[in-house]
């Protein structure tokens, strides 16, 4: 009996080990090859399991997952669609767009940030700290992370063309889980013109007040001695102390027409009276004036000029200023080396201009910076000569206005030479016209 219920038992366990092998190894199959289908965002076809997982709770977890897999392709979807619609909107914004994550790392950045801090350079998923060489915007980031957003603050970034300033507002983005950490948003504002306006509207009232400190006050010392001293000042002292005033006087007077002249040509109120000009005849028309007043002589003022008509369109009056200042230029820093020479050329659709001089000429340092506001290479000599500082501005102003080009070239003990352009004018061009501006 035992012999039989051996024989018997033992197929049995057999058969039973064999099957929970066959289920083991189907589930291990089933668990396979749902890994790789979450992995690949696949649906786990019925099709592929055949038997025991076609019904029953393998099948009803093999529709869940697909379920779940199918809403996490949604879920991706949509949040690819998203980021997309946020990169393309925050792409359209002109101020540079910046998005950290809790371990300050770049998750997002517009076109505009990239352009301003970083060109040219991959900066998603870098540290904030390897792309803005800024202590005080990290600093920034920090209290801003810690106090859940930030009001303004002006920020200075170093860039390797220049200092930047960026106005900085910073926001939280919440995470999506209570686990996930915050981003944080900010956005920064360029107002680095607004910056290097102010500091040009800051030298410009400085040098104003400078400008007019000198002459006011010569002219308040000159009158109180008039008037404390009354009858007891000497008759040729009067007359020395009268014409100290009325130089000074014609100083001011001229520094402000040359303010008021600059201002309105900076604010484009200033509007030219264009018409075609024979510039060959206007420059002759200047060196006969040099010569007439007497300033300078044949010898010391010459033309060259091979061009019988240079037609341009500008304001006649106001291209005399040019040609007037810088001659005037010329003659305060060659007196001791007379000799000027106004040239000419045509140059394909230009009119190429010169007005060269043999004096004490210009440092190559302060080229770049001639052209400015009050900007003088020898401050002493240009006030003893009678200079406001303006006049070289002005020059460029004219000319740009023109839609013309200004320049300067000279060595120091050689003299100097000042350039500029203006566009020839077409033959059908008549008294009548716009400005190449179109005013």
């Amino acid at each position: 009996m035992v012999s039989i219920m051996s024989s018997f038992v033992v197929p049995v366990l057999v058969l039973v080990l064999a099957l929970a092998f066959w289920r083991l190894a189907a589930q291990r199959r089933f668990i396979r090859r749902l890994s790789e289908a979450i992995a690949s965002d696949q649906a786990l076809l019925r099709a592929r399991e055949g038997g025991f997982y076609r019904s029953g709770f393998w099948n009803r977890f093999r529709l869940q997952v697909n379920g779940l897999i199918d809403e996490l392709k949604r879920v991706r979807s949509d949040r690819a669609t998203q980021v997309g619609q946020l990169q393309a909107t925050l792409e359209s914004i002109r101020e540079a767009v910046l998005i950290l994550d809790g371990d300050n790392r770049i998750v997002l950045a517009n076109d505009a940030l990239r352009a301003l801090f970083a060109p040219g350079q991959e900066i998603v998923g870098a540290r904030v700290e390897t792309v803005f060489q800024s202590s005080g915007f990290l600093t920034y980031v920090a209290e801003a992370r810690q106090a859940g957003g930030e009001k303004q603050r002006e920020i200075e970034f170093a860039r390797p063309k220049g200092v930047v300033w960026a106005e900085a507002t910073c926001s939280v983005i919440p995470g999506f889980g209570e686990k996930e950490p915050e981003s944080m948003l900010f956005v920064l504002h360029n107002i680095t013109r607004l910056k290097q306006l102010e500091s040009i509207r800051q030298e410009f009232v400085a040098n104003v007040s400078h400008e007019l400190r000198t002459p006011l006050s010569m002219i308040k010392g000159y009158v109180e001695t008039l008037v404390d001293g009354g009858n007891d000042v000497a008759e040729n002292d009067r007359v020395r102390f009268l014409n100290t005033i009325h130089k000074h006087t014609d100083r001011l007077n001229a520094l402000l027409e040359d303010l008021l002249t600059i201002s309105r040509l900076e604010s484009r109120r200033e509007k030219l009276a264009w018409q075609r000009i024979n510039l060959r005849h206007l420059i002759d028309e200047v060196a006969e004036n040099y010569r007439e007043s007497g300033l300078l002589s044949g010898d010391d003022l010459s033309v060259d000029s091979p061009f019988a008509d240079l037609p341009v369109l500008g304001d006649h009056a106001r291209l005399i200023q040019v040609f007037e200042n810088l001659v005037d230029n010329a003659v305060k820093y060659s007196a001791e080396k007379p000799g000027i020479e106004i040239g000419s050329r045509i140059e394909g659709g230009l009119v190429k201009v010169w007005i060269k001089d043999r004096g004490v000429g210009i440092a190559a340092k302060d080229l770049p910076r001639i052209f400015e506001r009050f900007y003088r290479v020898d401050k002493g000599r240009s006030r003893e000569k009678g200079g406001t500082g303006l006049g070289l501005s002005i020059v460029k102003h004219i000319v740009q206005l023109h839609g013309g080009s200004v320049w300067a070239e000279s060595r120091q003990g050689e003299g100097t030479t000042f350039f500029f352009t203006l566009p020839r004018a077409s033959e059908t061009t008549g008294d009548e016209v716009l400005s190449p501006q179109g005013e």
